[in-house]
């Protein structure tokens, strides 16, 4: 099946789990990044257990701090 990740259409294994998915993209420091599906924000509970569908639109997020 076809996913877009990051903006680049990919090909995947069908049902793969976002939790799979973190591990074959090689996210590093994999427990910092959120995960949006579709726009919308995935539980970091249900990685394990979240499935993607053909199409889905995936985007990796590191959320960083800073200011004064």
């Amino acid at each position: 099946m076809k996913i877009t990740v990051g903006g680049e259409t990919k090909e995947v294994k069908d049902g793969i789990t976002i939790s799979e998915l973190i591990q074959e993209e090689n996210v590093e420091t994999p427990e910092y990044v959120s995960v949006s599906v579709n726009e919308s924000f995935a539980q970091k509970t249900d990685y394990d257990t979240t499935r993607l569908k053909d199409g889905d639109v995936v985007e990796f997020l590191y959320f960083m701090g800073g200011g004064r």
